[in-house]
């Protein structure tokens, strides 16, 4: 039976009440009685629950697809990005928060690693506080590519089952897991910046922003196996390292035809950074509009570079081409949470607040006192950009020297 909402004519009294609730604007009246514009609704239910008259008739399909027995999976998996052989640090901040969650479970923490020449880097997943650690070393995992990577994750979910995967928010993290979420009718959240354990339901709390930050909203998957989230870099703290600790290590191996690809790497350009890289810096200093022109992009980088700082950009300096996009902080770019963060020229648009708000010390510099960035900030100065920041890079020079 396929899901549906319907108004009972002869219950309805078109007191509008529905129209009113309706977030999506999918309820008018016609004749004095509501209608249901099927094209806006998503069946959310907000008209049912607000008519008075029970005159709104909503039926829903019983989910689709479900695991018959939810207790077959058991363990919490961290899918532990690498590239060129080196851990990203995301994977580290998965392994401390994922040691939480199985710990209130009562169940292991299992690191997954796909790639080449890798066995080195077990030991460093062992020290992270890994219980098993599942490899996969193949010449065809050396860069990540999209159909092997994701074949062999989800051949290793059939097989073994896990209760929950998490994966880094990143540029390779969110290509992969949705793929293998599709294929293996798994719910997936994105973005998230909470993870908890409903200890008596046994359910993944996932806790992202939503309505553009201005609300957090957490969401569960009671009737789907595993449990999948992506993770905000940079909001989560490193597993701490415990040389002693010695984790199980199973090894796989795919048939060839599992680890085919509908691509061809040709070859991989790096960008070439002045800069510390951005996500992983412990101060930045950034840059928005209100620098005026492209050209005067310069005096933040000049102040970064004394600083030993990375460059980041607002998504306005972005969108302008002042930047390039891996430079962008906020919620449509890079997560952020350095000792010091700079932000010159930057007016504080809900956007950029979201990924740079956790920052331990936030200085702004912006001619408008009633920028929204100075809400946020633990110091703020109103004046030039052009002419403070030249002006404290000349301080640091002097400074810093002694």
């Amino acid at each position: 039976m396929a899901s549906s909402i319907t108004v009972i004519l002869n219950k309805c009294t078109g007191c509008t009440l529905c129209v009113r609730s309706c977030p999506f604007g999918a309820i008018s009246m016609a004749n004095k009685k509501a209608v249901i514009d099927m094209a806006k609704c998503t069946l959310c239910g907000a008209c049912v629950t607000t008519c008075k008259f029970s005159a709104i008739e909503l039926k829903k399909d019983s989910p689709q697809g479900a695991p018959k027995d939810l207790s077959a999976y058991k363990d919490v998996w961290v899918f532990c990005e690498q590239k060129k052989g080196v851990i990203q640090t995301i994977s580290f901040e998965l392994l401390g928060e994922g040691k939480k969650l199985a710990k209130k479970l009562g169940v292991k923490l299992c690191a997954v690693i796909l790639g080449h020449n890798i066995e080195a880097k077990i030991e460093e997943l062992s020290h992270r506080g890994a219980d098993k650690i599942y490899v996969v070393d193949d010449p065809a995992l050396k860069a990540y590519l999209d159909d092997p990577y994701t074949e062999v994750l989800v051949n290793l979910v059939q097989e073994y089952k896990p209760e929950i995967i998490l994966c880094g928010a990143t540029v390779i993290g969110r290509s992969l897991v949705s793929r293998v979420a599709v294929k293996i009718d798994a719910g997936l959240t994105a973005d998230c910046t909470g993870l908890d354990i409903d200890e008596k339901e046994k359910l993944l709390l996932q806790t992202r922003p939503a309505f553009g930050g201005n609300i957090m909203a957490t969401i569960i998957t009671p009737n789907h196996r595993p449990q999948m989230a992506t993770v905000r870099h940079k909001v989560m703290k490193e597993a701490e390292i415990h040389k002693g600790h010695k984790a199980e290590v199973i090894r796989k191996k795919f048939p060839g035809a599992s680890l085919k690809s509908r691509t061809t790497l040709l070859d991989i350009v790096e960008e070439i950074e002045e800069t510390v890289n951005l996500a992983e810096a412990d101060i930045i200093v950034s840059g928005g509009r209100g620098l005026g022109s492209p050209e005067n992009f310069s005096v933040v980088k000049e102040l970064a570079k004394v600083l030993g700082a990375a460059v980041g950009s607002s998504r306005a300096a972005v969108d302008a081409g002042w930047m390039p996009y891996s430079h962008q902080v906020g919620q449509t770019g890079k997560t952020v949470c350095p000792k010091l963060y700079v932000a010159c020229g930057i007016s504080g648009q809900i956007q950029h607040l979201i990924g740079m708000q956790s920052s331990k010390v936030i200085v702004a510099i912006n001619k408008d006192p009633d920028a929204p960035i100075f809400k946020v900030a633990t110091y703020g100065i109103v004046g030039d950009v052009l002419e403070i920041v030249p002006a404290l890079t000349k301080e640091f020079k002097k400074v810093l020297k002694k």
